[in-house]
């Protein structure tokens, strides 16, 4: 077995006996929207899609980014690059900072009591504007010759990440500006050699977010985890297609033996 794949869990899955809330991540509800039946898979039966390898080189970006606005963090003053786009914010120097950005066993959090469910999420960064709202921040890498836009269409799950830690820090009770900002950072392609190093440009393209449809969506994340079984396969799902064709060839091989 691939140390990479779990192939089946047994721990953190949806009992609807259970009075204890569930607990979900971001990327749950993301996995939700994309295709019901992978959900209920992943949530209910604990049998989850395979994992994708880690982006190494993405998350040495992420790491060195939180570094460096950590350090104007701490003098209290705006990152060059707010000043360049006229954000009249500063990053927000809070002890709970550290807790909100680990993703993996922390982040912020909140029970929606109508479903039982506890939401989270990992942020990357958090600014304060001077009216005291609290603004979500987002890092991106990438490598690109075109300007960085978020008008690929597979880029609505950047923009449902960013409004649902909106919701989730509104439901702590806290201000929250509704225009949150993507700090991307681009690698250059067009020189001549490497030279040990690569060199980016920073761009930070704001999005105003819209929160209204979180809390339809987490029940039905319920509904469906409470279907007394799964939903019917996604047509545009291609995990639901590969299990649906690999089943199928393999019923062909089982008749022909």
């Amino acid at each position: 077995m691939s140390k990479y794949y779990n192939s089946k869990k047994s721990w953190g899955l949806y009992d609807s006996k259970s009075k204890e809330p569930h607990r979900l991540s971001r990327s749950k509800l993301d996995l939700f929207l994309n295709c019901e039946r992978c959900f209920y898979l992943d949530q209910k039966l604990g049998v989850s899609r395979p994992a994708s390898f880690p982006l190494t080189l993405n998350n040495a970006v992420d790491q060195l980014m939180k570094k460096e606005f950590d350090i104007y963090r701490e003098k209290g003053e705006a990152h060059p690059i707010m000043k360049k786009y006229k954000i009249d914010a500063v990053p927000y120097n809070d002890p709970k900072l550290e807790e909100w950005r680990d993703a993996l066993k922390r982040g912020i959090s909140f029970l929606y009591k109508p479903a039982n469910i506890i939401l989270r999420g990992g942020v990357d960064d958090v600014w304060i504007n001077k009216a005291g709202e609290l603004i979500v921040v987002d890092y991106k890498a990438t490598s690109k010759a075109e300007e960085v836009t978020l008008d690929d269409e597979w880029k609505i799950q950047y923009k449902r990440q960013m409004e649902i830690y909106q919701w989730l820090f509104k439901q702590a009770g806290y201000k929250v500006s509704d225009t949150g900002y993507f700090v991307y950072v681009n690698a250059k392609t067009d020189r001549e050699e490497l030279g040990g190093k690569l060199d980016f440009d920073t761009t930070i393209i704001p999005y105003k977010g819209n929160t209204d449809w979180i809390e339809k969506e987490i029940m039905g994340m319920k509904k469906c985890l409470d279907l007394p079984k799964p939903p019917a396969p996604n047509p545009e799902c291609d995990y639901c297609s590969y299990r649906k064709s690999a089943g199928e060839e393999l019923q062909k091989l089982i008749k022909i033996k």
